[in-house]
């Protein structure tokens, strides 16, 4: 049994513990060690903001948790709370496109379609707050789902973490509307 439900502040700690599994397990092959362990820690987590606005959201299978994931009608692309400086205003869905934000899976449940599934959820619920083009941040193990969902690379950057290690990320792009 799967199901999908908004993420409430009581998950949060289930949640930051599996988004710290997922982020150094299904990096492997795509990061070194030492840059998924550093965007592991200075970058992934919740964004409670996505909490409190109720578009973030987890899903269980069995009664466990294994993925968490959302989507933003704000204007910050990537980071947890502690990656936030100064005020996350609300964008325009007539002119600016919504954030699909922080997906993390199960180490142990990935590839199982956990992944696509929270992206339809969200898209759906971005379309319906009037969205019609999707944008995201995503790390070099989430690119190839992305790829896979109709989104398209708009350009390669890199972030510069403590200890002088550089993250490969790629800012990405979908049409969901006329």
């Amino acid at each position: 049994m799967i199901a999908v439900r908004a993420a409430l502040p009581d998950d949060i700690p289930a949640m930051e513990a599996l988004i710290a599994r997922s982020g150094i397990e299904l990096s492997d092959g795509f990061y070194s060690e030492e840059q998924a362990a550093a965007v592991t820690r200075h970058v992934f987590g919740v964004d409670t903001q996505l909490v409190a606005d109720r578009t973030y959201f987890l899903i269980e299978k069995h009664g466990e948790l294994v993925a968490c994931g959302g989507w933003s009608k704000r204007s910050t692309l990537f980071g947890a709370d502690r990656t936030k400086q100064g005020a996350d205003p609300l964008l325009d869905p007539a002119t600016e496109a919504a954030r699909i934000r922080a997906f993390f899976v199960e180490p142990s449940a990935a590839r199982q379609g956990l992944g696509r599934l929270l992206l339809s959820h969200c898209t759906d619920a971005a379309a319906a707050g009037g969205f019609r083009t999707l944008e995201l941040a995503a790390t070099m193990p989430g690119v190839p789902l992305y790829l896979a969902c109709g989104f398209t690379v708009v350009e390669r950057f890199e972030i510069n973490l403590p200890g002088n290690v550089s993250v490969p990320l790629a800012k990405m792009r979908k049409t969901i509307g006329a």
